[in-house]
């Protein structure tokens, strides 16, 4: 049986499950991860009460899932991460240049 590891981070009033963007990708789940979910760099922390559920459900029934938590007294700064956006994801995944590209991009009359 494989062990998939999550780090779940928590607050006093949340918590969040950190996994790789491309397990979402290869679960085929990341179209259906809500806003509640934040993203930073190639990871997303999954909302606890059902983006985390959703993880656990697609991953295979031979996956053993172990969490490590993290916790803080004070807010996490997952909180000050950018809200998880598929349609925006699959975007920057499909075109990773775009966004530098278009900052660079002048417009002249």
């Amino acid at each position: 049986m494989k062990t998939f590891t999550v780090i779940v981070y928590s607050d006093a009033g949340h918590a969040w499950g950190k996994v790789k963007r491309q397990v979402l990708v290869n679960l085929g789940i990341a179209d259906k991860v809500s806003t509640y979910s934040y993203q930073y760099k190639d990871n997303v922390y999954l909302e606890e009460d059902c983006d985390l559920r959703l993880l656990m459900e697609a991953l295979p029934e031979t996956t053993r899932i172990k969490f490590v938590e993290k916790h803080t007294d004070k807010d996490s700064r997952i909180r000050s991460y950018e809200r998880y956006d598929a349609q925006s994801d699959a975007l920057d995944h499909m075109f990773p240049d775009l966004k530098t590209n278009l900052s660079s991009l002048t417009i002249s009359n």
